[in-house]
């Protein structure tokens, strides 16, 4: 007589298997995964949180009694360039998951490399940029625009950082072969995230920057 195998399906039936690593998963009341929920209601407050810097930015402008002021440390078309780095990183990012989506890892890695590299360069140039403006005197205790500026740009630079890591230990698990094609929703998690940071640069540098030299 054979021997018969049952083979028992995993916790969670089909939302599980979908997901592959990320069992555990499951649909809310409104249909959508409990994780991609949890993070769109951490990117609403973050939305408060950075909508609050940025309005204290503009509440104290133009109110510094001492330099250096606005005008004479910016460098618009430096940090234009920077910018352009950082929107680049949310095309990189869309191939990213669009590779894994196809079960290409080769190009899931290469492009979810380059977007942590991109994400690298800005933050190069932002530490650039600091140590200028504190070697022509600006610093967060010179005067209202040093600590409101250093603040907000300074919490956004440490959500990328948060980012790049995030990224790279994505690319680390693809190495490890514990992720693939059907983790695709943690990697569209963590582009939620990445397309949220530079949505927030793109505010900051219109309000910040370019609306401070018109």
């Amino acid at each position: 007589m054979s021997d018969v195998t049952v083979l028992t399906p995993p916790a969670g039936g089909g939302v599980a298997a979908e997901h592959g690593h990320g069992g555990g998963d499951h649909e809310t009341a409104t249909g959508l995964n409990s994780r991609k929920m949890l993070m769109w209601a951490f990117l609403g407050s973050d939305c408060i949180f950075f909508g609050s810097l940025i309005a204290t930015y503009l509440v104290y402008r133009g109110k510094s009694i001492v330099g250096p002021y606005p005008h004479e440390v910016y460098d618009i078309p430096y940090t234009s360039v920077s910018s352009f780095v950082l929107l680049m990183s949310s095309l990189t990012m869309v191939l990213t998951l669009a590779a894994l989506r196809r079960g290409d890892l080769i190009r899931f890695r290469i492009w979810i490399v380059a977007t942590a590299l991109l994400g690298l360069v800005f933050l190069g140039g932002q530490a650039y940029e600091f140590t200028s403006f504190y070697n022509e005197g600006l610093w967060f205790q010179t005067n209202l625009f040093g600590s409101s500026f250093f603040t907000l740009t300074g919490f956004h630079g440490t959500h990328v950082f948060i980012g790049v890591i995030w990224l790279l230990s994505l690319f680390i698990s693809s190495i490890n072969g514990k992720l693939n094609h059907a983790d695709s929703l943690t990697v569209e998690i963590a582009g939620l995230y990445w397309h949220f940071v530079d949505v927030v640069w793109i505010v900051i540098f219109t309000l910040v920057y370019l609306l401070e030299v018109t």
